[in-house]
């Protein structure tokens, strides 16, 4: 018997979408809240402070809601408050609820699929700055180079719906370049950042054919699927009754258009205030 609650997910604006499509498929039968907390997007470039103060207010929104679980489908917010979170308001709030991020799902797998045992990281400056792929790769594979890149420029195109147009190329070549210019030796590139699968046909014209390029959709899809398997505690308080429902804290209009493209079907969102 399965209880009447959703699984949340949350990202500081749309790119959380491709995270939550590739969830979705992979585990149809659960409800899902999606928040896009569009209205104060992008977060890559606030401080440690804001970016906890802000993914907290949503992550409690979404308990609210009736999420026992939330999934921070964001890698800002996933460096910059899910430490936090997980060791400092759960256990003093919310000991029965669950916060999970895309960090560490990636970290314990994208050694796997580097052969030159290098690894290039496309970032926002805030996820970037906090190291947390450096950190976090290295423990669980201590042997593999790990260089980073922020790309700045990529989420604003995005969201203002450019990524598609000539002179996103620029952009898209002037980091990847930065980025291959630490080594040669690169082979692997992780895209640190959930809007950045859109920019996906751009980045393989700027390089070689034998570079794999990695979103974390399906890597953070089939973690969460093992996490259910050993947490029978939470997953047997979840409904399964196949409901989405999506919020913004943004333009609805602006939402509805934006995951059009990132899932490929249309929705309608809900307006929230925080």
């Amino acid at each position: 018997m399965h209880g009447n609650a959703s699984i949340g997910i949350f990202d500081s604006g749309f790119g959380g979408l491709t995270v939550f499509k590739a969830i979705a498929e992979k585990l149809p039968d659960y409800n899902y809240i999606y928040l896009g907390d569009n209205a104060r997007s992008p977060y890559g470039d606030h401080s440690f402070e804001t970016v906890y103060h802000y993914t907290l207010e949503c992550v409690e929104w979404l308990f609210k809601q009736g999420c026992p679980l939330v999934i921070l489908a964001c890698n800002t917010a996933s460096a910059k408050a899910l430490r936090n979170i997980q060791q400092l308001d759960l256990p003093n709030k919310y000991p029965n609820h669950r916060v999970l991020g895309v960090i560490r799902p990636t970290a314990e797998v994208i050694g796997e699929m580097s052969t030159t045992k290098s690894i290039g990281v496309l970032g926002t400056r805030g996820t970037v700055r906090s190291e947390s792929y450096l950190i976090e790769i290295n423990k669980f594979f201590p042997d593999v180079e790990v260089y980073q890149q922020s790309c700045p420029m990529w989420v604003p195109l995005i969201e203002n719906g450019e990524h598609e147009n000539e002179g996103a190329d620029y952009f898209v070549k002037e980091y990847l370049d930065a980025l291959l210019q630490q080594s040669k030796a690169i082979d692997t590139i992780l895209l640190a950042c959930t809007h950045y699968p859109l920019l996906v046909p751009k980045i393989e014209k700027y390089i070689q054919s034998d570079v794999k390029v990695v979103s974390q959709g399906d890597i953070v899809a089939n973690s969460l699927a093992d996490y259910l398997t050993r947490h029978p505690e939470i997953e047997n308080g979840l409904s399964r009754e196949e409901n989405q429902v999506f919020y913004t804290t943004g333009d609805t209009e602006s939402f509805n258009q934006h995951a059009s493209v990132f899932l490929a079907k249309d929705i309608i969102s809900l307006k929230v205030k925080l």
